[in-house]
Protein backbone atom coordinates (compact mmCIF):
# COMPACT_ATOMS: atom_id res chain seq x y z
CA UNK A 1 0.00 0.00 0.00
CA UNK A 2 1.11 3.67 -0.60
CA UNK A 3 0.18 6.26 1.54
CA UNK A 4 -3.64 7.32 0.36
CA UNK A 5 -4.27 10.51 -1.15
CA UNK A 6 -6.58 12.49 1.33
CA UNK A 7 -8.61 14.77 -0.36
CA UNK A 8 -9.97 17.69 1.58
CA UNK A 9 -13.05 19.62 -0.39
CA UNK A 10 -15.52 19.31 1.89
CA UNK A 11 -17.01 20.83 5.36
CA UNK A 12 -19.37 17.79 5.93
CA UNK A 13 -19.50 14.30 5.58
CA UNK A 14 -19.35 12.23 2.48
CA UNK A 15 -22.76 11.25 1.13
CA UNK A 16 -21.23 9.74 -2.66
CA UNK A 17 -18.35 9.06 -4.55
CA UNK A 18 -18.34 7.87 -8.04
CA UNK A 19 -15.75 7.66 -10.56
CA UNK A 20 -15.95 8.52 -14.65
CA UNK A 21 -15.17 5.21 -17.09
CA UNK A 22 -11.65 5.82 -17.79
CA UNK A 23 -11.67 6.79 -13.86
CA UNK A 24 -9.18 9.67 -14.35
CA UNK A 25 -12.06 11.81 -12.27
CA UNK A 26 -13.84 11.40 -9.31
CA UNK A 27 -16.77 13.05 -8.29
CA UNK A 28 -17.63 13.56 -4.53
CA UNK A 29 -21.06 15.14 -2.84
CA UNK A 30 -21.86 15.47 0.34
CA UNK A 31 -24.17 17.11 2.83
CA UNK A 32 -22.39 20.90 2.60
CA UNK A 33 -23.85 21.44 -0.48
CA UNK A 34 -20.55 21.39 -2.07
CA UNK A 35 -20.12 19.52 -5.60
CA UNK A 36 -16.24 18.40 -6.52
CA UNK A 37 -14.41 16.81 -9.44
CA UNK A 38 -10.89 15.45 -8.52
CA UNK A 39 -8.32 14.09 -10.68
CA UNK A 40 -8.02 10.76 -9.13
CA UNK A 41 -4.05 10.04 -10.29
CA UNK A 42 -3.03 13.35 -7.67
CA UNK A 43 -6.19 14.23 -5.60
CA UNK A 44 -6.05 17.04 -7.67
CA UNK A 45 -9.04 19.07 -7.42
CA UNK A 46 -10.64 20.01 -10.76
CA UNK A 47 -13.77 22.50 -10.14
CA UNK A 48 -16.80 22.46 -8.06
CA UNK A 49 -20.65 22.58 -9.62
CA UNK A 50 -22.01 25.50 -7.48
CA UNK A 51 -26.01 25.89 -7.24
CA UNK A 52 -27.22 23.41 -4.45
CA UNK A 53 -28.66 24.83 -1.33
CA UNK A 54 -28.74 21.65 0.89
CA UNK A 55 -27.19 18.27 1.78
CA UNK A 56 -26.32 16.58 -1.85
CA UNK A 57 -27.31 12.93 -1.36
CA UNK A 58 -26.44 11.73 -4.72
CA UNK A 59 -24.05 11.91 -7.75
CA UNK A 60 -23.68 10.68 -11.15
CA UNK A 61 -21.70 10.89 -14.52
CA UNK A 62 -22.35 9.58 -18.11
CA UNK A 63 -20.59 7.39 -19.78
CA UNK A 64 -18.59 10.12 -21.92
CA UNK A 65 -18.28 12.24 -19.31
CA UNK A 66 -19.94 14.67 -20.79
CA UNK A 67 -22.50 15.74 -18.18
CA UNK A 68 -22.60 15.13 -13.87
CA UNK A 69 -26.33 14.59 -12.40
CA UNK A 70 -26.58 15.39 -8.78
CA UNK A 71 -29.91 14.84 -6.51
CA UNK A 72 -30.36 17.04 -2.91
CA UNK A 73 -32.16 17.78 -0.05
CA UNK A 74 -32.68 21.04 -1.34
CA UNK A 75 -35.81 19.40 -3.21
CA UNK A 76 -33.92 19.28 -7.19
CA UNK A 77 -32.24 17.24 -9.75
CA UNK A 78 -29.63 19.01 -11.37
CA UNK A 79 -27.77 18.52 -14.76
CA UNK A 80 -24.54 20.09 -15.02
CA UNK A 81 -21.94 20.61 -18.14
CA UNK A 82 -18.94 18.42 -16.99
CA UNK A 83 -16.11 20.70 -18.47
CA UNK A 84 -17.39 24.33 -17.71
CA UNK A 85 -19.00 23.78 -14.80
CA UNK A 86 -22.40 25.42 -16.31
CA UNK A 87 -26.11 24.00 -14.82
CA UNK A 88 -27.74 22.53 -17.72
CA UNK A 89 -31.36 21.91 -16.64
CA UNK A 90 -32.91 21.96 -12.59
CA UNK A 91 -35.88 19.51 -11.98
CA UNK A 92 -37.95 20.92 -9.02
CA UNK A 93 -39.00 18.20 -6.86
CA UNK A 94 -41.73 18.13 -3.67
CA UNK A 95 -38.75 16.43 -1.77
CA UNK A 96 -35.32 15.53 -1.35
CA UNK A 97 -33.76 13.72 -4.34
CA UNK A 98 -32.21 10.53 -2.70
CA UNK A 99 -30.82 8.62 -5.52
CA UNK A 100 -29.85 9.79 -9.66
CA UNK A 101 -28.43 7.98 -12.34
CA UNK A 102 -27.36 7.95 -16.06
CA UNK A 103 -28.34 4.98 -18.16
CA UNK A 104 -25.99 3.73 -20.46
CA UNK A 105 -26.79 5.91 -23.92
CA UNK A 106 -26.27 8.95 -21.14
CA UNK A 107 -29.95 9.84 -22.82
CA UNK A 108 -32.00 8.59 -19.78
CA UNK A 109 -31.92 9.81 -16.17
CA UNK A 110 -34.01 8.84 -13.10
CA UNK A 111 -33.80 9.50 -9.79
CA UNK A 112 -36.31 8.63 -6.56
CA UNK A 113 -37.36 11.50 -4.17
CA UNK A 114 -38.33 10.90 -0.61
CA UNK A 115 -41.30 10.31 1.67
CA UNK A 116 -41.40 13.18 3.83
CA UNK A 117 -43.45 16.73 4.59
CA UNK A 118 -46.22 14.63 3.20
CA UNK A 119 -44.90 13.10 -0.34
CA UNK A 120 -45.11 9.70 -1.00
CA UNK A 121 -41.50 8.48 -2.92
CA UNK A 122 -41.46 8.70 -6.31
CA UNK A 123 -39.67 7.26 -9.33
CA UNK A 124 -38.80 9.88 -11.82
CA UNK A 125 -37.81 9.06 -15.53
CA UNK A 126 -36.44 12.12 -17.90
CA UNK A 127 -35.11 11.62 -21.00
CA UNK A 128 -32.86 14.54 -21.95
CA UNK A 129 -33.40 13.95 -25.83
CA UNK A 130 -36.87 15.97 -25.27
CA UNK A 131 -36.62 19.19 -24.06
CA UNK A 132 -40.24 19.54 -23.49
CA UNK A 133 -39.64 17.32 -20.75
CA UNK A 134 -36.82 19.43 -18.92
CA UNK A 135 -38.30 22.37 -19.48
CA UNK A 136 -42.23 21.55 -18.07
CA UNK A 137 -40.40 19.55 -15.61
CA UNK A 138 -42.53 16.68 -16.67
CA UNK A 139 -41.29 12.79 -16.18
CA UNK A 140 -42.38 10.66 -19.16
CA UNK A 141 -43.07 8.03 -16.32
CA UNK A 142 -43.13 8.96 -12.21
CA UNK A 143 -43.58 5.82 -10.73
CA UNK A 144 -45.38 5.99 -7.07
CA UNK A 145 -43.23 4.15 -4.39
CA UNK A 146 -45.53 3.92 -1.27
CA UNK A 147 -44.70 0.76 0.27
CA UNK A 148 -41.19 2.06 1.15
CA UNK A 149 -39.28 4.64 -0.06
CA UNK A 150 -36.36 4.10 -2.13
CA UNK A 151 -32.49 4.58 -0.12
CA UNK A 152 -30.70 3.98 -3.23
CA UNK A 153 -30.84 2.60 -6.85
CA UNK A 154 -28.57 1.61 -10.23
CA UNK A 155 -29.38 1.28 -13.75
CA UNK A 156 -29.76 -2.11 -14.59
CA UNK A 157 -28.13 -3.44 -18.09
CA UNK A 158 -29.02 -2.44 -21.22
CA UNK A 159 -30.96 0.46 -19.56
CA UNK A 160 -34.15 -1.41 -19.44
CA UNK A 161 -34.79 -0.85 -15.37
CA UNK A 162 -33.36 0.63 -12.77
CA UNK A 163 -32.45 -1.33 -9.57
CA UNK A 164 -33.95 -0.20 -6.74
CA UNK A 165 -33.09 -0.94 -2.40
CA UNK A 166 -36.07 0.31 -0.12
CA UNK A 167 -36.14 1.33 3.58
CA UNK A 168 -37.69 -2.41 4.43
CA UNK A 169 -34.60 -4.12 3.00
CA UNK A 170 -36.87 -5.36 -0.23
CA UNK A 171 -35.20 -4.90 -4.15
CA UNK A 172 -37.22 -4.10 -6.77
CA UNK A 173 -36.56 -3.87 -10.63
CA UNK A 174 -39.10 -0.68 -12.07
CA UNK A 175 -39.22 -0.98 -15.89
CA UNK A 176 -37.83 1.97 -18.08
CA UNK A 177 -40.58 1.64 -20.35
CA UNK A 178 -43.87 1.18 -18.19
CA UNK A 179 -42.65 2.14 -14.66
CA UNK A 180 -44.00 -1.21 -13.74
CA UNK A 181 -42.20 -3.50 -10.92
CA UNK A 182 -40.19 -6.42 -12.82
CA UNK A 183 -39.26 -8.43 -10.19
CA UNK A 184 -38.99 -8.52 -6.19
CA UNK A 185 -36.95 -10.14 -3.94
CA UNK A 186 -36.33 -9.59 -0.27
CA UNK A 187 -32.87 -10.81 0.94
CA UNK A 188 -32.16 -8.34 3.90
CA UNK A 189 -34.16 -7.92 6.72
CA UNK A 190 -33.22 -3.88 7.25
CA UNK A 191 -32.52 -0.77 5.00
CA UNK A 192 -30.32 -1.07 1.71
CA UNK A 193 -28.30 1.91 2.27
CA UNK A 194 -25.95 1.61 -0.85
CA UNK A 195 -26.87 -0.22 -4.52
CA UNK A 196 -23.66 -0.52 -6.78
CA UNK A 197 -23.19 -2.66 -9.98
CA UNK A 198 -20.14 -4.68 -11.18
CA UNK A 199 -17.88 -3.22 -14.10
CA UNK A 200 -19.95 -5.30 -16.83
CA UNK A 201 -23.41 -4.72 -14.84
CA UNK A 202 -24.45 -8.56 -14.39
CA UNK A 203 -24.13 -8.08 -10.91
CA UNK A 204 -25.20 -5.80 -7.98
CA UNK A 205 -23.58 -5.28 -4.37
CA UNK A 206 -26.35 -4.13 -1.95
CA UNK A 207 -25.00 -3.13 1.34
CA UNK A 208 -27.48 -3.15 4.18
CA UNK A 209 -28.28 -1.40 7.91
CA UNK A 210 -28.88 -5.52 8.87
CA UNK A 211 -25.02 -5.55 8.72
CA UNK A 212 -24.42 -7.52 5.79
CA UNK A 213 -23.42 -6.98 1.77
CA UNK A 214 -25.26 -8.76 -0.84
CA UNK A 215 -24.47 -10.12 -4.00
CA UNK A 216 -27.33 -10.11 -6.53
CA UNK A 217 -27.89 -10.68 -10.45
CA UNK A 218 -29.06 -7.90 -11.98
CA UNK A 219 -31.30 -9.74 -14.10
CA UNK A 220 -32.92 -12.35 -12.05
CA UNK A 221 -32.49 -11.08 -8.75
CA UNK A 222 -30.62 -14.23 -7.36
CA UNK A 223 -29.17 -14.04 -4.50
CA UNK A 224 -25.52 -15.33 -5.22
CA UNK A 225 -23.88 -14.86 -1.74
CA UNK A 226 -23.32 -12.89 1.33
CA UNK A 227 -20.94 -10.77 3.36
CA UNK A 228 -21.30 -10.67 7.59
CA UNK A 229 -19.85 -8.05 9.27
CA UNK A 230 -20.90 -7.11 12.98
CA UNK A 231 -22.04 -3.36 11.84
CA UNK A 232 -24.64 -1.95 9.54
CA UNK A 233 -22.70 -1.86 6.12
CA UNK A 234 -23.15 1.62 4.54
CA UNK A 235 -21.62 1.12 0.82
CA UNK A 236 -19.96 -1.78 -0.71
CA UNK A 237 -17.87 -2.33 -4.36
CA UNK A 238 -17.19 -5.14 -6.35
CA UNK A 239 -13.43 -4.83 -7.53
CA UNK A 240 -13.33 -4.84 -11.56
CA UNK A 241 -10.49 -7.03 -11.83
CA UNK A 242 -10.55 -9.61 -8.74
CA UNK A 243 -13.01 -11.63 -6.79
CA UNK A 244 -12.81 -8.53 -4.11
CA UNK A 245 -15.29 -6.84 -2.22
CA UNK A 246 -14.40 -3.64 -0.24
CA UNK A 247 -17.13 -2.38 2.17
CA UNK A 248 -17.41 0.77 4.30
CA UNK A 249 -19.77 1.13 7.52
CA UNK A 250 -19.62 1.78 10.75
CA UNK A 251 -22.70 2.78 13.57
CA UNK A 252 -24.53 4.76 12.91
CA UNK A 253 -23.49 8.80 13.68
CA UNK A 254 -25.39 9.54 16.34
CA UNK A 255 -23.80 6.59 18.18
CA UNK A 256 -20.17 7.24 17.09
CA UNK A 257 -19.30 9.82 19.83
CA UNK A 258 -19.56 7.15 22.48
CA UNK A 259 -16.90 4.61 21.05
CA UNK A 260 -13.18 5.77 20.45
CA UNK A 261 -11.76 5.24 16.75
CA UNK A 262 -10.77 1.46 17.74
CA UNK A 263 -13.73 -0.03 19.13
CA UNK A 264 -15.96 2.25 16.23
CA UNK A 265 -14.25 -0.08 13.44
CA UNK A 266 -14.06 2.50 10.50
CA UNK A 267 -11.90 0.65 8.37
CA UNK A 268 -12.45 -0.11 5.02
CA UNK A 269 -12.90 -4.24 4.89
CA UNK A 270 -11.64 -6.64 1.92
CA UNK A 271 -13.68 -9.61 1.17
CA UNK A 272 -13.35 -12.63 -1.25
CA UNK A 273 -16.32 -12.45 -3.33
CA UNK A 274 -16.63 -16.21 -3.72
CA UNK A 275 -15.65 -17.60 -0.47
CA UNK A 276 -17.62 -15.06 1.64
CA UNK A 277 -14.35 -14.40 3.63
CA UNK A 278 -12.33 -11.14 5.21
CA UNK A 279 -8.89 -11.18 4.13
CA UNK A 280 -8.08 -7.32 5.00
CA UNK A 281 -9.03 -3.87 6.55
CA UNK A 282 -7.91 -0.85 5.76
CA UNK A 283 -7.30 1.83 8.64
CA UNK A 284 -8.34 5.49 8.04
CA UNK A 285 -11.24 7.93 8.45
CA UNK A 286 -12.21 9.40 11.92
CA UNK A 287 -15.47 7.77 11.71
CA UNK A 288 -18.15 5.94 9.68
CA UNK A 289 -17.29 5.30 6.06
CA UNK A 290 -20.24 6.47 3.53
CA UNK A 291 -19.12 5.46 0.67
CA UNK A 292 -16.46 3.48 -1.17
CA UNK A 293 -15.95 3.06 -5.25
CA UNK A 294 -13.09 1.08 -7.06
CA UNK A 295 -11.29 2.63 -10.11
CA UNK A 296 -12.62 1.03 -13.29
CA UNK A 297 -8.60 -0.70 -13.41
CA UNK A 298 -8.87 -2.24 -10.28
CA UNK A 299 -6.04 -0.86 -8.94
CA UNK A 300 -7.00 1.84 -6.25
CA UNK A 301 -10.31 2.75 -4.71
CA UNK A 302 -11.52 5.58 -2.70
CA UNK A 303 -13.66 6.10 0.60
CA UNK A 304 -15.75 8.78 1.97
CA UNK A 305 -16.28 9.43 5.12
CA UNK A 306 -18.53 10.97 7.96
CA UNK A 307 -15.14 12.84 8.57
CA UNK A 308 -15.49 14.91 5.61
CA UNK A 309 -12.87 13.76 3.74
CA UNK A 310 -12.32 11.54 0.66
CA UNK A 311 -8.90 8.82 0.67
CA UNK A 312 -7.72 7.31 -2.09
CA UNK A 313 -5.86 4.04 -1.66
CA UNK A 314 -3.19 2.29 -4.42
CA UNK A 315 -2.43 -1.03 -4.22
CA UNK A 316 -1.57 -3.52 -6.56
CA UNK A 317 -4.71 -6.16 -6.78
CA UNK A 318 -2.48 -8.83 -7.41
CA UNK A 319 0.28 -8.88 -4.33
CA UNK A 320 -1.61 -6.83 -1.71
CA UNK A 321 -1.56 -8.33 2.29
CA UNK A 322 -3.25 -6.63 4.65
CA UNK A 323 -3.00 -6.97 8.58
CA UNK A 324 -6.03 -8.35 10.32
CA UNK A 325 -6.52 -7.08 13.61
CA UNK A 326 -8.58 -10.05 16.06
Amino acid sequence: FQRPILLQGHERSITQIKYNREGDLIFSVAKDTVVNAWYSANGERLGTYNGHTGAVWCVDVDWDTKHVLTGSADNSCRLWDCQTGKQLALLKTSSAVRTCGFDFSGNIIMFSTDKQMGYQCFLHYFDLRDPAQIEDNEPYIKVPCSESKITSAVWGPLGEFVIAGHENGEINQFSAKSGEIIKTVKEHSKQINDIQTSIDLTMVITASKDNTAKLFDSYTLDHIKTFRTERPVNSAAVSPVMDHVVMGGGQEAMEVTTTSTRIGKFEARFFHAAFEEEFGRVKGHFGPINCVAFHPDGKSYSSGGEDGYVRIHYFDPQYFEFEIES
